[in-house]
């Protein structure tokens, strides 16, 4: 009988903007870890926490926190983002969503 992976991850390498890309999402009990690279190391490392206090309630607001790294303005459980791009343009970063999406563990 398998056992259970005991944290669920997921990863996926696709060229964004000409850029080769890789992607890595991490669920772990309390929190969520996204490993995005475009250098292939982490960089700037981001705390995403989702807040139920907002002006929509069917959308949480974020809090971020730069915990590593240049602070650039750029489920419900907090979110880990690491980032190393070269393109940060915003077509980039949103084509970087789909991508992440693609690895989602929440």
């Amino acid at each position: 009988m398998a056992a259970n992976p005991i944290v669920m991850s997921k990863q996926r390498e696709e060229v964004v903007h000409g850029v080769p890309t890789e992607v890595v999402c991490t669920a772990f009990s309390n929190s969520i870890l996204v490993l995005v690279t475009q250098y292939g190391k982490m960089g700037t490392i981001v705390y995403v926490d989702p807040s139920t206090v907002g002006d929509n309630v069917s959308r949480p607001s974020l809090t971020t926190k730069v915990l590593l790294g240049k602070d650039e303005e750029a489920g419900n459980k907090p979110v880990l983002l690491a980032m190393a791009l070269k393109d940060k343009t915003m077509e980039g970063i949103q084509a970087l969503r789909e991508v992440i999406r693609s690895c989602q563990v929440w």
